[in-house]
């Protein structure tokens, strides 16, 4: 940034940008800078910020603001919604196996409780920093964990706390779900409070404002991540239902203005609230619209226009939902296996490889998977394929901080990872073939949901 001071007021005159590719690595970079040898020779642009303040609005579409959002301030499509769990301390608060999960809660719950009655027992305000133990072996502290400490909240350790959650796309593992030792849990003790809820309840997790990953979607059935699509991407969870804590008092999330909306616009008033979340969830995936709006989403939550054909999207959008909340229950793509027969039989997983061109995959010293697809890589959530983030995330890691070790094969089900890698394929090439058949969404013929008149 360079900033020059032309004379006593300080009101800026101009603004002028020059950027590089945004997927630009860092020697490309010092390219850019080596060939552009001065200032004044760089092809500069001028900006102009919009009504809204963008000042970087290459690519913005302005119809995107006639459309109803579905989340924010004003009049939107969903009642509530919020983030995904913020843990802070994932090593501790998440794990495959439910024993090693539970043994290491007990151990930091237990450390963490005895902080906050020898911090009561004190008598005065020390340095917060300062007096408390710093040990990775027992905690992860955090800025929030230390106010727990401060306002002497005890963590307990109850059964119906650990829960299974949406790690990653296609990957679920066990959350210990807690207002302390998760950092923030925002509102979703109102989505999914108790286990009856998840067989009930669907939620959408999408990329939330700012993300430097491409715009994605996840329905799924429990709890859900901040970072399900990676660290750059802020998840934000639109459900179906609300509840109160204790799973009471269940209520439909989509607003009836917006049910009447697509009622009298369709001129259809058997349209439900549920056809209405499943054409929400169709139009997401849509290429058009995500080609569309690609800019625009970087800034703000979708908007939703009223395409031409509701029923086409709300089908499609049914049928994904189905496929990606019980991806578990899908059939396997049938791959081949090659089995090594130097090596024993073994269904255990260290850590998965894809061949150079994809078609095979190295699954451990046994099996060799290979025919996969190549329209498996066309389904993508962020910047990998749903088949890479199964192949990224289960691998036995250790944390290097804590010894942590998280290991994602199953003493009980030992065939689920290799199961679930031809279910993730089947997943994949279903999605893109009901993707590819999405009909246009005629924006430029057609008004956008909650559009003035």
């Amino acid at each position: 940034t360079f900033l020059v001071r032309r004379s006593k007021t300080a009101e800026a005159k101009s603004i002028q940008y020059l950027g590089v590719s945004d997927y630009a690595n860092w020697r490309e970079k010092q390219k850019f800078l080596v060939d552009a040898k001065s200032l004044a020779s760089s092809p500069w642009q001028t900006l102009t910020p919009d009504a809204k303040g963008n000042w970087l609005t290459q690519g913005m579409q302005d119809d995107f603001d006639r459309l109803r959002s579905i989340g924010g301030s004003g009049e939107t499509l969903f009642n509530e919604y919020c983030c995904g769990i913020a843990t802070s301390r994932d090593a501790w608060a998440y794990n495959f196996n439910r024993e090693c999960l539970s043994k290491q809660i007990a151990e930091t719950s237990a450390f963490f409780n005895e902080e906050v009655d020898r911090f009561q027992r004190s008598g005065k305000n020390p340095n917060l920093d300062d007096f408390v133990r710093y040990n990775d072996k027992k905690i992860s502290w955090s800025r929030d964990l230390k106010l727990d400490l401060v306002r002497g909240r005890h963590v307990n350790v109850a059964q119906n706390k650990f829960r299974e959650a949406l790690y990653r796309p296609y990957c679920k593992q066990n959350l210990f779900f807690d207002r302390v030792l998760n950092e923030e849990v925002y509102i979703f003790e109102h989505f999914l409070p108790t286990l009856a809820s998840e067989t009930e309840n669907v939620l959408i997790g999408l990329t939330g404002i700012g993300s430097e990953k491409p715009f994605m979607c996840l329905a799924g059935a429990s709890l859900m991540d901040l970072h399900l699509s990676g660290a750059a991407c802020r998840t934000q969870c639109f459900p179906f239902y609300t509840y109160g804590e204790d799973g009471s008092n269940r209520r439909e999330n989509i607003t009836d203005r917006t049910l009447n909306e697509f009622r009298t616009h369709y001129k259809d008033q058997k349209l439900s609230k549920w056809d209405i979340f499943h054409y929400i969830y169709g139009l997401l995936h849509s290429p058009e619209y995500r080609e569309r709006y690609s800019a625009n989403l970087k800034r703000e939550l979708p908007r939703i226009p009223f395409a031409p054909d509701f029923w086409a999207f709300a089908k499609a959008g049914e049928r994904l939902t189905d496929l990606h909340v019980n991806y578990e229950k899908q059939p396997e793509y049938a791959l081949e296996r090659v089995e090594n027969p130097k090596e024993k039989l073994s269904y255990r997983v260290e850590k998965m490889r894809l061949s150079k061109d994809k078609s095979a995959l190295t699954y451990n010293s046994f099996w060799t998977l290979r025919g996969i697809p190549p329209e498996t890589y066309e389904y993508r959530l962020g910047n990998r394929s749903a088949l890479e983030w199964v192949v990224d995330q289960y691998q036995i890691s250790t944390d290097k901080r804590s010894g942590i070790v998280n290991d994602p094969n199953r003493e009980d089900d030992p065939g689920y990872i290799l199961r679930l890698i031809g279910q993730v394929i089947y997943v994949s090439l279903e999605t893109v073939k009901i993707v590819k058949a999405l009909p246009a969404l005629g924006i430029a013929q057609s008004a956008g949901a909650g559009a003035a008149e």
